[in-house]
């Protein structure tokens, strides 16, 4: 039996019927010594005993290296991806609904892709389930155009090109209180369990769906 151990969830899994599922996060950059993407990735790995049906990844900060990485793991057609990044200034989790074909140097991410892709997830419903848990969060309509819009559009256009059963969406989260006082700057922020929390409840969800 795989088990989300924070009682504080008390949610329990029987480990056949469990989807596969792929989380990503990514690693430091530029002035940040730390990226609450992973400080909570890292967090749920604590919470779970999934064996091979939850595989977990840390990206760099690089897109060619980010695009390679990205091809080979969904080799592994997993049922679901949710792609975890940093958003400094944002005070929520944002869950991001669609995915544009344009990179910071406004070319095409994959020439022969649509315009942009719409996550087929419950982000709405989700997001209801986040707030009636205490979390705050919000869907979004626009993920930027660098690396995470970029990761969430090529899971799309993988899975679309490879006739995969993938479903995925990113989640933007707030840095650490951790991260704030490091830097000695007044910023949003939000703890990295109640942020692996509200992964979680994500999972249990598309669990409870499938």
């Amino acid at each position: 039996m795989a088990t989300l151990s924070n009682p504080t969830l008390l949610i329990d899994y029987e480990a056949p019927a469990m989807p596969r599922v792929l989380i990503t996060a990514f690693e430091p950059y530029e002035e940040w010594s730390e990226n609450s993407s992973w400080l909570t990735l890292i967090e749920l790995t604590r919470w779970f005993d999934a064996g091979d049906d939850l595989v977990t990844r840390r990206y760099p900060v690089d897109f060619q290296a980010v695009k390679h990485r990205l091809a080979i793991d969904m080799q592994q057609d997993f049922d679901l991806i949710l792609h975890l990044g940093q958003a400094p200034g944002a005070s929520v989790m944002r869950l991001e609904g669609f995915a544009v074909n344009m990179g910071s140097n406004h070319c095409p991410l994959a020439d022969d892709g649509p315009a942009a892709y719409k996550s087929q997830l419950p982000l709405t419903a989700w997001t209801d389930k986040l707030h009636g848990r205490g979390i705050p969060a919000q869907v979004s309509y626009h993920a930027g155009t660098y690396l995470c819009n970029a990761t969430l559009y090529m899971s799309q256009y993988y899975a679309a090109r490879e006739a995969l059963r993938t479903q995925s969406t990113f989640l933007h989260l707030p840095v650490s209180p951790h991260q704030v006082a490091a830097r000695q700057k007044p910023m949003p922020s939000m703890s990295v369990p109640l942020m692996a929390a509200g992964v979680a409840m994500l999972l249990e969800d598309f669990l409870q769906r499938k």
